[in-house]
């Protein structure tokens, strides 16, 4: 077998091979007399039919695995002696098999990229810590009491509260026409809420039960359905009736209601639930800095079909998810192009961290344990009450599935380890602040940038 580098140029290799012709004829020829030892031909006894015959039988079929398994074994060659990592499945295609001839293929691939050394060590990290203070114990307290709050017909009529139930029916119309999801009957709205568009609950109150009057409100801009967004709305509301809230007395007998001994017991438990929270989000920002130092630091190429491949899941997701609120790219304020180059530099950075986060984990050892993946199964299995086993059995059936399941537990243990070389300083903050959305602070593009981390065998 003779292999031959024919182009490199970046991570593209491509290859030529060839397989002699002596060589495929005698894999044929091994693999006949071992079908003519067992083969049952009419007028012959079994193990004495002639070699022709067999050929002539079951020679296209022989040729066919012998080509196969010669293709295979060529690319594993070229692998090997060119101590290739491949970063996706080669590209074979056959060039050349003449009757009695060579075997000649060409072999196309993308290799993984050399990650440059980092020094763990030298990274610098801040975690942001915010204490749990007692008016936020106490609003969790309050919060609690709002998820016990029951309504009740009102004793002396008066008119709409913020606060109350009311149910009322209603229809709405844009320049006159009705629109989808505009009118709905015995609707129960808790005004104040804030379930409704901006303005809707607002106008109910200072209304009484049995009124029927009108008013507009316009969606918002960024209304999920492009095509109401923006727009005002006149809509017909009839309060049919109005139920005022009563919220439970916030005490030791509430504390007991909730499974704790008393109210001081429910606080301390709160306080630890909130320490927890604060704890995990600290965590998470630190860990986007993390990938947002590891992106701007370290720039190396990366494989164009590792990118098209993220691209394209993630292009998808964006189709599904705009196909399902009914946005369109005017609505996002963009070009179809812009949006796509957008999402391209995405998946560029994706790939890049993952890769990167890949070569510190396979470098310090980092794996993901059986007890560790069997863990996150069952979690899986648990979303999906009654229907735990095909669950269990689809994980263990499709790899790639099992792969999506470790590639985040790989990522964190990477993150861990990361963050315990590096230079990590404590910044004190409020909890408002820890806990803001960093998505609201970020550009459109942060908030799909976050690194997938593509396995311990990347």
């Amino acid at each position: 077998m003779q292999v031959t580098e024919v182009a490199a140029e970046g991570l593209k290799r491509a290859y030529k091979v060839v397989v002699p012709a002596g060589e495929i004829e005698g894999k044929v020829d091994a693999r006949m007399k071992t079908i003519a030892r067992t083969a049952r031909m009419p007028g012959f006894r079994p193990g004495k039919a002639p070699v022709t015959l067999l050929k002539k039988q079951y020679g296209r079929q022989v040729m066919g695995e012998i080509l196969e398994e010669a293709v295979k074994t060529g690319q594993e060659e070229a692998i090997s002696s060119n101590n290739l990592r491949p970063a996706l499945r080669p590209k074979v295609e056959v060039t050349s098999f003449p009757d009695g001839g060579d075997l000649e293929f060409s072999m196309d691939l993308e290799v993984l990229p050399e990650v440059p050394e980092i020094d763990l060590g030298a990274l610098s990290l801040t975690r942001p810590v915010a204490e749990v203070e007692e008016a936020q114990v106490e609003r969790s307290l309050e919060g609690l009491g709002r998820m016990r709050r029951h309504h009740h017909p009102l004793k002396e009529p008066r008119p709409a509260e913020t606060g109350d139930l009311a149910v009322v029916d209603f229809e709405g119309s844009i320049e006159g026409v009705p629109f989808e999801g505009g009118s709905a009957e015995d609707a129960r709205l808790d005004l104040g809420a804030g379930r409704m568009i901006p303005g809707f609950e607002e106008a109910i109150v200072g209304h009484s039960a049995g009124e029927t009057f009108s008013f507009d409100v316009t969606f918002p801009a960024d209304y999920a359905k492009a095509d109401l967004a923006g727009k005002t709305a006149a809509f017909a509301v009839t309060l049919k009736e109005l139920q005022a809230p009563h919220e439970p007395a916030v005490d030791d007998d509430f504390a007991k209601s909730m499974g704790t001994e008393n109210l001081d017991d429910l606080k301390a438990k709160i306080r630890g639930r909130l320490v927890e929270e604060y704890e995990k989000m600290g965590r998470a920002r630190m860990k986007r800095a993390l990938l947002d130092q590891l992106a701007d630091t370290y720039a190396f190429e990366v494989p164009a079909g590792m990118v098209e491949l993220e691209f394209q899941s993630i292009w998808t997701q964006l189709q599904q998810e705009m196909q399902r609120t009914g946005q369109d790219f005017a609505g996002m304020g963009q070009t179809e192009d812009e949006v796509r180059d957008e999402y391209r530099s995405i998946a560029e950075r994706r790939v890049r961290l993952g890769l990167i986060l890949s070569d510190i984990g396979t470098k310090n050892n980092v794996r993901v344990e059986p007890q560790e993946l069997q863990q996150a199964l069952i979690e899986q299995a648990r979303q999906y009450p009654g229907q735990e086993r095909q669950v269990l059995d689809y994980f263990r059936s499709n790899q790639a599935a099992l792969d999506g399941l470790r590639a985040p537990i790989f990522e964190d243990k990477v993150v861990d380890l990361v963050i315990d070389k590096a230079v990590v300083k404590e910044e004190k903050v409020s909890a408002d602040d820890l806990m803001k959305d960093p998505d609201e602070e970020a550009t459109p593009s942060d908030e799909a940038q976050e690194a997938a981390a593509h396995g311990e065998n990347a």
